[in-house]
């Protein structure tokens, strides 16, 4: 059958229209898939876990107005309290809010994993499995902060020998109490949950949680703990590296957040703190002048290459020799060659005092006598006394007073003033004296 002109126009014509609304449907469906598949891949990376840090990198920070200042001026201090803004308290905790990343902060890992070696990523879901989890982290984020102070449970405190104790014990949880409410200004947590409680060590048992300031008798507090649990008979019979590498002890952010709100509210919580430049130099000491094949590679390379001129090649290669005022050249650089540590990291950023409203609060100073009669309260067995040995380095002197003097007199007197100025708030949240400037 021949066809027509009219009919070949036709039938050319319906085939066209066909064939275009064929490529349009499927440039359309083309165009959803690939949506599809961007959606849920930003989904996935918001709500199925953390991704590895890189702890040779500093956390990513808001940059709010308090820290442009802080670039801006450098190295002047970070928290600035001596004038209050006119009916209205100065904010000091929030002068640098970390962003709330789902992937889990740290301060170098010196003791407890390599910088250069991140632990296995973490998967935390905002949808947990257990029902009622979104409702315990709205609850979480809705309490009024910092916590209120609550009475000391001493019980089971039999004698009277702790009463110069208890007394100090009332007078720094007051002042650290008061000091919270006059400059922090806050309402809530402005700092990722797990982050907040990732120093913190979970003791069940007696339910004690502990937070680990590094160089402030940490070590022996590990000890104590794993004798507390039953992970040892005796403190003394306890290696360092099985305190530090051995993960016998749970931390508070391995809970989900039903476990980590209800031990919040319910346990006995612990810090000990120490003056800020005795812990600085105590870390230095510890880290720089004796052989460590974390350290030196580490931090020792990075200071030496960026603070000291025409280095020599073995000191470039190994690390080895960095000089007291190398390395509190390195701790006030703005844009330091590598990360902080946890060693030498403010008390502030490592376990909150003002968010999370510590039941007992130790000094280093008199460690033996703070931490036994922490015992005391928490109804530890009678034999058990805190261990006072050195954990490494026996022989060196303790790092004390006299031995800060020693060191500070490599550096200026800016020099100085301005490791005060980075310590600034340690310093007046546990009302240690003004150093030796």
């Amino acid at each position: 059958m021949v066809m027509n002109p009219k009919q070949v126009f036709l039938s050319v014509l319906i085939f066209g229209v066909a064939g275009l609304l064929l490529f349009m449907y499927l440039q359309v469906w083309i165009e959803e898939q690939h949506t599809g598949r961007v959606e849920k891949k930003r989904e996935q990376k918001t709500t199925s876990g953390w991704e590895p840090v890189n702890y040779l990198q500093p956390v990513p920070r808001i940059m709010t107005r308090e820290k442009i200042q802080e670039r801006i001026t450098d190295q002047n201090p970070e928290f600035h309290i001596t004038e209050e803004p006119k009916g209205k308290k100065e904010n000091l905790l929030n002068s640098e809010r970390p962003i709330r990343v789902l992937r889990k902060t740290s301060h170098s890992q010196g003791e407890d994993g390599a910088l250069g070696k991140p632990t296995r990523p973490q998967t935390i879901k905002l949808s947990e499995k257990h029902e009622g989890t979104k409702t315990v982290f709205k609850k979480f984020s809705e309490r009024k902060w910092p916590l209120d102070i609550r009475p000391l449970n001493k019980s089971l405190v039999k004698d009277n020998q702790w009463k110069e104790t208890d007394v100090a014990q009332e007078t720094r949880r007051s002042f650290l109490q008061e000091f919270c409410k006059k400059y922090g200004g806050v309402s809530r947590p402005q700092s990722h949950l797990f982050h907040m409680v990732s120093r913190i060590y979970v003791e069940d048992k007696h339910k004690i949680l502990y937070c680990e300031v590094p160089k402030a008798g940490c070590s022996n507090w590990k000890r104590i703990l794993m004798v507390l649990s039953g992970l040892a008979s005796s403190a003394y019979n306890i290696s360092h590296d099985a305190v530090h590498y051995g993960k016998h002890l749970k931390k508070l952010d391995s809970f989900d957040l039903k476990g980590i709100y209800s031990r919040l509210n319910t346990y006995t919580k612990a810090v000990f703190v120490r003056d800020p430049m005795e812990r600085l130099v105590s870390a230095f000491r510890d880290k720089f002048e004796h052989p460590n094949s974390y350290y030196h590679p580490v931090f020792g390379k990075a200071i030496i290459k960026k603070y000291r001129p025409n280095a020599c090649e073995e000191a470039l290669n190994n690390g080895s020799g960095v000089k007291f005022k190398e390395f509190v050249h390195y701790l006030l650089d703005s844009h330091r060659p590598v990360g902080m540590d946890i060693h030498w990291e403010k008390v502030s950023k490592l376990c909150y005092p003002c968010l999370i409203n510590y039941d007992f609060v130790g000094k280093f100073e008199t460690l033996e006598e703070d931490a036994n009669y922490f015992l005391q309260l928490v109804g530890a067995p009678k034999g058990l006394k805190f261990p006072n040995f050195k954990d490494r380095h026996s022989s060196d002197e303790r790092t004390n007073a006299q031995v800060v003097r020693q060191y500070l007199k490599d550096l200026t007197r800016t020099e100085r003033q301005l490791i005060y100025d980075f310590y600034y708030l340690d310093y007046l949240m546990f009302n240690y004296t003004t150093p030796f400037l």
